[in-house]
């Protein structure tokens, strides 16, 4: 069943640790099927607190979007932008086709 990565960010904290994860975090995309669905664009809070952005990607299985985000070259990213910034970072499965 196809599996959604979603970003939420609230707040960047560190500009250059940000600067860094978004070197890194591509490199991570390289031999994996995945596919960006939002990224950064115009977003409307239309409930709760505002956010500052929101990325959406799509996995073909839980097992891939978890593969992604333990490799060591995702991990490697995520220690920057953990240190760069506020995010809420959640999988969720789709609906069967």
């Amino acid at each position: 069943m196809t599996a959604y990565v979603v970003f939420v960010r609230n707040e960047v904290t560190d500009a250059e640790e940000m600067k860094k994860y978004q070197a890194k975090a591509p490199l991570a995309r390289e031999g994996r099927t995945l596919k960006p669905l939002a990224f950064y664009g115009a977003v409307e809070t239309l409930e709760g607190q505002a956010v500052e952005g929101a990325v959406i990607l799509e996995f073909p299985d839980v097992a891939e979007a978890h593969a992604w985000y333990d490799s060591p070259a995702y991990q490697d990213a995520l220690q920057h932008r953990l240190k760069g910034a506020d995010y809420r970072v959640f999988v969720i499965e789709g609906l069967p086709g």
